[in-house]
């Protein structure tokens, strides 16, 4: 009773102009036709997000691998999902996830829907129906044999849990994982608030945006062109992960990934696609020195400049200002 009064609310709410959150002063995300947002839907989306029972062996939930302390990441370099298996990339940060046009490192996902059940039937959840291992039906049967899942199932979609509704369900809720004005300074700042960052932090944002140019890849507001860039990242190693050339299959692809915000950068640590640069420090050295050699390098982009130590201070001052505060509360699972 209690929660259907909530939902009640908050519906009400929302007739009455209530938005969703959003980026100020940005463009609308976009929301797929099939998949409108509501109060109930959201709710839904979020219990399964933090539920670990929709991983083959129990033990992982969307949550596990984005978790609000390491900045929406797993903090470590490359981790490892259920069954012990070994992850090749690091996980990304959430926050603004809703507004990106394709999703992952490399962007073969066009949708948060179908990044939802690739990472579910991945090694990210394991849940492949393969090797005795569940399926997304059976991992649906299962959701539809607990009361406070089957009923708000039917409530919201009209019908029992099924691998596309689900999808749904988390796709709704990982759009409201959204860096606003009351969660971050950098959108404070960005709207006008010239107080929401220290002086130090501006300096070191004229160095981020005059000498540096970061922003010729982490730009706008989302601090991302969510491009994709060869910034020579594990090129030298024996056998490179190529990036965006796996899907595109475009030769100038070959070791590109998509450009990650900044958002909640000093949280995120280890950085880059495969965790290689443990600090912060030691990723914009890397950054600044142009990047690594490789006959794909992104010179256009990436080039090499000489910071002082007060420029070097100053930027890092920038950057570690960028924390986005996640304020959503751990749901009650049924």
């Amino acid at each position: 009773m209690k929660r259907l009064f909530v939902l009640c609310l908050a519906s009400a709410a929302l007739s009455l102009g209530q938005q969703w959150p959003e980026v100020p002063n940005y463009e609308l995300m976009k929301i797929p036709a099939d998949n409108p947002m509501t109060v109930a839907k959201v709710e839904l989306g979020k219990q399964l997000y933090y539920d670990k029972r929709l991983s083959g062996d129990g033990t992982h939930a969307c949550y596990s691998c984005h978790l609000k302390e390491k900045g929406l990441t797993l903090g470590v370099a490359t981790g490892q999902g259920p069954y012990g298996a070994k992850l090749t990339r690091s996980a990304p940060t959430m926050w603004n996830v809703g507004y990106l046009p394709a999703i992952y490192w490399d962007g073969r996902a066009p949708s948060l829907e179908r990044q939802v059940v690739g990472a579910w039937t991945g090694a990210n959840m394991g849940v492949s129906g393969k090797d005795g291992r569940p399926s997304t039906d059976d991992i649906a049967k299962k959701l539809n044999a607990i009361p406070g899942y089957r009923q708000p199932f039917q409530s919201v979609f009209g019908g029992p849990a099924t691998t596309d509704n689900i999808a749904k369900a988390l796709a709704a809720f990982m759009r409201t994982i959204v860096a606003t004005k009351e969660r971050s300074a950098w959108m404070r700042f960005m709207t006008g608030d010239k107080k929401a960052l220290s002086a130090q932090a501006q300096r070191g944002y004229k160095v981020f945006h005059e000498k540096a140019k970061c922003d010729n890849c982490h730009d706008g507001k989302l601090l991302s062109d969510m491009q994709f860039h060869n910034v020579g990242i594990g090129m030298d190693a024996p056998t490179p992960d190529l990036g965006r050339f796996v899907v595109s299959k475009d030769e100038k692809d070959r070791g590109a990934f998509k450009t990650p915000t900044l958002l909640d950068i000093s949280k995120s640590a280890p950085y880059f696609h495969n965790g290689s640069a443990a600090t912060l420090e030691e990723a914009v050295d890397f950054m600044t020195k142009g990047g690594q050699e490789n006959p794909h390098l992104d010179k256009t982009n990436l080039k090499p400049v000489k910071l002082s130590a007060k420029e070097k201070a100053d930027l890092l001052a920038f950057l570690k200002s960028l924390d986005v505060t996640y304020d959503i509360a751990d749901p009650k699972l049924p």
